[in-house]
């Protein structure tokens, strides 16, 4: 029984045991009055009856007023004083009690806040104790999560269930990279925590190198397993697994917890070698006619040294034909094959003019020999390993200042194609090939530095080449440096977004995850969630307003995963209305463009596929989604708890459920209020105090939870 009735019923007993006695008195009284005597007793009360009946509804009046009054001080202001306690004592331990009302209640509301305040110093003191018994754990817990998550290869830990429990930013990104379709809209590939690997691997794969593990344990050999797969957008992966191992049993035996998954896409690479299989075998063919009729020039001048000089001159031009023809075909080898040349070794894109400042530099420091600049691109792009070009560039300097002695040192940089051609300038006397060649197999050495690479090393290592050449007309010659052109692939987008703290891409209790579909009577902390909320045109879904933001994020063991979100505006295909816009901010020029709805929907149901949903008034943004069911054929078919129905289950005592009402009553902070994504996050973080406050109550099932949000009032409102 609520307390209202409870009140009410006790001022009704507390009415008749006082106006018991006189009724009975009274009764008794006209039973033993005469007629006479009843009579005139009956006109008498007959002339007063306005009178009295006046007085009767105004003290009924002042009575029910009273009562309303003492009920408001005494029994409501008390019930909502220990919803306000079960807050301090559970979600808020900073939330006070207001002290209002009569003197006697406020005296017991500073009374509680003097005990939450002792309260609070003794927590402080047990937290630090605990946080310093803590400390060593979490340092190396987050030491190899910041370790595993900066690693330059994509890296999975997964459960034996297939449960990924620990991802680093790269595979993110990869994944992400890999992804297309409706999916690439909002989040990328579907990799998170809790999420099965097998939404992105093939399942049959993963087992059987599961089992290839297991037979190597069984023999005592490495415990590793190789395999090559492809993704559904056609990629191809290369993966490692190996096992995550723990002792159990009485023999100590090793047990597979879960697996650890290195991935690398191999896709270019692969394409690479075909187009490079393919070029060699077009060279070879196309030098095979091309060497068989220089052989044949060349055989003619040498048997007949004497022909006239028109025929002479023909087979000259045969071989300088030829040769030419094959050096452009290679140029342009060189050029379609650069990218992959520069790959072979881990090399940097870096500024060409930076290279040749750092050489001058060198130069200027280590032989005292001035160097200046002719035609330099300042906005050319090299792959480069900088010290060892430098250093290569240094050299050749030393072994020019020693045997030639130049006067100065000029570089030029331009490019042609994907090839860019650094030059090394300087004036003197005609270099021998033998000297050139002897120079480039000789180790490199300046000024008493010495490296064990030869110039020739250094260029091989580029992926590039070199040679001498002489400009008659200028008296002079340059080494010319074929390098290929850095051509980075496009960054993925940073989300403007920022995240305070270390991303959370690891939970290592998922280990211990058991694969279950949604199951009701579960408790409400062993769940996944998704949390989304809408922006919208209007209030009135039935009326033709429509979506035009959707933000959601994901809820794995307990905790809001801020990195693994779902942020898309929508094309609502209709014009804005003007009043709404100053509200959620979104502009005309912020949806043109932007994909519709038809697209948004599938890939916002993928990313909260086999979740149960939470939302702030979840029946509004339900509603939304609901309309568009035979648009676009999505259905969610899946639990919505809402974060309104559940605050009034567990304060039904207080007057606003709105939600800044209560993220001010749960002492939650949130950045900006109206976008979708922000006001999701908060709606998480109040969904998660609001479990332990329904766990007080008996409530620890999704199941008790929908049920308890049915009897509330709220539950009522349709859209």
């Amino acid at each position: 029984m609520k307390a209202k009735h409870r009140f009410i019923l006790a001022v009704i007993v507390l009415g008749l045991l006082m106006t018991g006695p006189f009724l009975v008195t009274s009764l008794l009284v006209w039973l033993d009055m005469k007629e006479a005597e009843r009579q005139m007793l009956t006109e008498l009360l007959m002339s007063r009856l306005p009178v009295g009946t006046m007085m009767t509804l105004f003290g009924f009046t002042l009575g029910v007023l009273v009562l309303h009054k003492l009920f408001k001080h005494y029994v409501e202001g008390l019930l909502r004083m220990a919803e306000t306690l079960r807050l301090m004592l559970g979600a808020n331990r900073n939330f006070r009690v207001t002290p209002e009302g009569p003197p006697e209640v406020q005296q017991l509301a500073q009374a509680a806040n003097d005990l939450a305040q002792q309260r609070d110093a003794l927590m402080d003191d047990v937290d630090s104790q605990i946080a310093r018994a803590k400390a060593s754990v979490e340092e190396e817990k987050n030491r190899l999560a910041a370790l595993m998550s900066e690693l330059a290869q994509a890296v999975v830990v997964c459960n034996n269930d297939g449960r990924i429990l620990l991802y680093n930013n790269r595979a993110r990104l990869q994944f992400k990279a890999l992804a297309q379709g409706p999916t690439s809209v909002a989040g990328g590939a579907l990799i998170g925590l809790g999420r099965s690997i097998f939404s992105i691997l093939e399942k049959s794969q993963i087992e059987h190198a599961r089992e290839v593990i297991d037979q190597r344990l069984s023999a005592g050999k490495l415990a590793l397993s190789t395999f090559t797969t492809t993704t559904r957008s056609g990629q191809l992966l290369r993966v490692q697994m190996v096992p995550v191992l723990t002792s159990s049993g009485e023999g100590g035996e090793r047990m597979m917890t879960g697996y650890v998954l290195t991935v690398e896409n191999i896709t270019r690479s692969i394409e690479e070698e075909e187009r490079r299989d393919q070029a060699l075998h077009t060279l070879s063919q196309g030098s095979r006619s091309a060497i068989g009729n220089i052989r044949a020039a060349v055989a003619n001048l040498l048997d007949y040294p004497d022909m006239e000089p028109e025929l002479r001159e023909r087979f000259l031009r045969v071989i300088d034909d030829e040769v030419a023809r094959r050096s452009q075909v290679i140029d342009q080898t060189m050029s379609q094959f650069s990218d992959s040349l520069k790959t072979r070794w881990p090399l940097e894109d870096i500024l060409g003019a930076d290279i040749i400042a750092a050489a001058q530099r060198r130069i200027n420091d280590k032989l005292k020999l001035p160097t200046k600049t002719e035609t330099v691109d300042e906005a050319l792009w090299i792959k480069a390993d900088s010290f060892s070009l430098v250093f290569a560039l240094a050299s050749l300097a030393s072994k020019l200042h020693d045997h030639y002695e130049p006067r100065e040192l000029r570089f030029r940089l331009s490019s042609n194609g994907k090839l860019a051609y650094l030059d090394l300038i300087w004036a003197g006397p005609a270099m021998s090939s033998e000297t050139f060649y002897t120079w480039e197999m000789e180790s490199m050495q300046i000024a008493g530095e010495s490296s064990p690479l030869t110039l020739r090393d250094v260029i091989d290592r580029h992926g590039g080449e070199i040679w001498y050449e002489r400009e008659k007309a200028a008296h002079r010659a340059f080494f010319r440096f074929v390098l290929p052109v850095a051509t980075p692939e496009a960054e993925p987008v940073v989300e403007e977004r920022q995240v305070t703290g270390r991303p959370e891409y690891y939970d290592f209790d998922l280990f211990k995850f058991e694969d279950k579909s949604i199951d009701l009577d579960r408790k409400l902390s062993e769940l996944t969630y998704t949390v989304f909320d809408t922006e919208t045109t209007g209030l009135e879904p039935s009326k033709g307003d429509e979506i035009i933001q959707i933000g959601a994020a994901r809820i794995v063991n307990g905790r809001l995963l801020r990195q693994e979100t779902f942020d898309q505006i929508v094309d609502p295909e209709i014009p804005l209305k003007p009043e709404g816009i100053p509200i959620h901010g979104i502009t005309e020029d912020m949806v043109r463009g932007q994909p519709n709805i038809d697209v948004v929907l599938p890939a916002f149901h993928e990313f909260c596929e086999d979740t149960v949903l939470i939302a702030h008034n979840a029946a509004f943004d339900m509603r939304f989604l609901q309309l568009k069911e035979d648009r676009t054929g999505i259905r969610f078919t899946q639990p919505v708890l809402d974060t309104l129905l559940l605050s009034a289950v567990v304060h039904p005592n207080q007057e606003s459920h709105k939600l800044d009402v209560i993220l001010e009553r749960l002492g939650i902070t949130i950045a900006t209020r109206h976008n979708a994504l922000e006001d999701a996050l908060a709606t998480g973080e109040v969904f998660l105090k609001l479990v332990k406050l329904l766990e007080d109550q008996g409530i620890v099932t999704v199941r008790q939870a929908l049920e308890a949000s049915e009897k509330t009032y709220f539950a009522r409102v349709k859209y």
